[in-house]
Parts: structure tokens; sequence; C-alpha cells
């Protein structure tokens, strides 16, 4: 099949490339010109603008849309609306709001334009070889791309979560425990770091992660990032916050259920803005490890 792909960063590109790999012709635009020019090395097929891309792709066409979410995706995704025509898809694959999802489905079924939101989790690496796809809109389109999905999914790693907004509902929680789980790997780890023994952190983290109840990728990640810096001392212990997080807690109090982890791990990124400290210092190396989000350089 040819899909065109719009945002060729950190994640749009790996999917692009995971895409292509499976035997898809991706057609990929990015704004930056760069950009383009380094996606054009691997074999996708870029093009200098959004019409161009439509032009390039035969009816009903397939855009997967992977920019940030806010300004970004609300100019890209109004103005694949005004483009598009009926029985195209429109796929948000970013970190979209679910009511903005919920709208924007509104918006294209006016058009006759189908419309997906796509949660994508498992980092760059998931990406490229293997994604974690939690994926909302109407059934009947679906099944339309499930080939696609399964085919650059992880085994077992594609699900189908219902109407429009609950790929980016499930992703947006899914955020909100990740936050979560990662603070409490960063506090733990600043409590060894500061107790009386001198312990190989990259040691701990391994031998957790063979066996423990613990055990999981972001303990992986933690072992890869005290083996680059045994004490993290190169980098500051400043998190920023995607957004969705806030997003989770907000929905929360919307459904008045208690999530004091969740919340506490949020305003706790927020803290880490004014004081650096050990735990954050390990948060901010997981981001880096499985997002390739930027960290703050002593």
């Amino acid at each position: 099949m040819q899909i065109g792909m719009i945002g060729l960063g950190k994640m749009g590109y790996n999917l692009a490339l995971n895409l292509a790999n499976n035997g898809h012709s991706v057609y990929g635009f990015d704004r930056s010109s760069e950009v383009r020019l380094a996606a054009k090395d691997k074999g996708l097929h870029i093009v200098d603008s959004i019409e161009q891309m439509l032009a390039s792709l035969p009816h009903p066409r397939v855009v997967w849309v992977m920019v940030p979410a806010g300004k970004s995706s609300e100019m890209v995704i109004d103005g694949l609306l005004q483009k598009m025509k009926a029985d195209d898809i429109v796929i948000d694959g970013g970190n979209s709001h679910y009511k903005d999802s919920v709208r924007r489905a509104a918006q294209a079924d006016e058009k006759g334009i189908d419309f997906l939101d796509v949660g994508t989790s498992g980092g760059i690496a998931g990406a490229n070889g293997g994604a974690c796809l939690m994926i909302g809109g109407r059934r009947d389109v679906f099944e339309r791309l499930e080939p696609i999905f399964k085919a650059i999914s992880i085994q077992g790693g594609c699900l189908y979560a219902g109407e429009s907004g609950s790929g980016h509902f499930l992703k947006m929680v899914h955020n909100g425990i990740e936050y979560g789980f990662m603070q409490a790997i960063g506090e733990g780890f600043q409590v060894l770091n500061q107790s009386r023994y001198d312990f190989d952190l990259a040691e701990v983290a391994s031998v957790w992660n063979n066996g423990s109840v613990i055990r999981s990728w972001l303990m992986e990640l933690t072992e890869s990032a005290f083996k680059k810096d045994a004490e993290l001392e190169h980098i500051r212990g400043m998190v920023a916050s995607s957004g969705e997080a806030k997003w989770t807690v907000e929905t929360a109090f919307e459904l008045e259920v208690p999530v004091p982890v969740i919340a506490l791990s949020l305003m706790m990124r927020n803290r880490s803005l004014e004081e650096d400290s050990f735990s954050a210092k390990v948060v901010a190396a997981l981001r880096n490890e499985f997002g390739g989000h930027s960290v703050v350089k002593k």
C-alpha cells in the first residue's frame, strides 16, 4: 500500500522505515528541509509539500500524521480535512488529547473522510521494529488497515480500542502510569545512591531485571543509562512533562477517580525544573533511553 507520513521526527521517521521494511511505499514529508534530505537516503519517497504528497497517493488516500499535539497537529489535520476527499483516511498517531480526536473525527465525518486516532507506544525502538498501537475510530475503517497495523506492531501489540478518541484515551492513561513507574524507579535509586553501601547501580538494575517482581523494559533502560554514566554526573535532573499525565489527572478528577501516584509524579516533574535531584536524573535518563528525549547537560 502507498501511505503518506507527515512528520519525520524520531517517531514518524522510524514508523516510516517500519512501514517501508514491511513492503509499503511511504511518501514522507517534514517541514524541515534538513530532515527531508536525511530521510531520502533510507529509501523513502520524500516530497516537498503536503500537496505534492496528496497528488502522489492513489485514491482513497491514507495519510499518517506524526506531529506534536496542539497547534502543530491542529494545523496539519485541519489542512488535510480541507484538501482530502471522501473515503480518504487520516491517521493521527501523535499524543493528541482524546477530546480533540473525538472532535476531529466528527469534522472528518462531515466530509466523508475517515479518521483514526492511534496511541503509539514503544519508543523509538518500537516504532522501528515493533510498535504497540491502540486504535480508535470506526471498526470497518480499522479493519481496512488492520494488516498494516499488525505488520508494524509487535506480536500482541495491536488493539482496536473502540470509538473515536479511545485510542488516544488509552495512550493518555498509559503515559500517566509510565510517569508513576519512572518516578518510583528514580526515587528507589536515589535511596540506593545515598545509602552507606557502594552499589554498582547498573548491576542492581540488571539483577532486578532478571526474575524480580519489578523486572521491566524500564529497568533494562535504567541499567543502560547507568552503564553510560555510572553516577549520571553529566546530566541535570530536569524532566519535562509532555502533557499526557496532566490530562490523565484532569480526566481522573472529572471521573472522580483518585490517582495520587500519577498526580504526585507529575508534580515531581514540575519540581525537577527547580531543583536538581538524583531521582530526577534517573527519570531524565530513562526518557532519553526510550524516547530520545533531550536531557539538560551539566
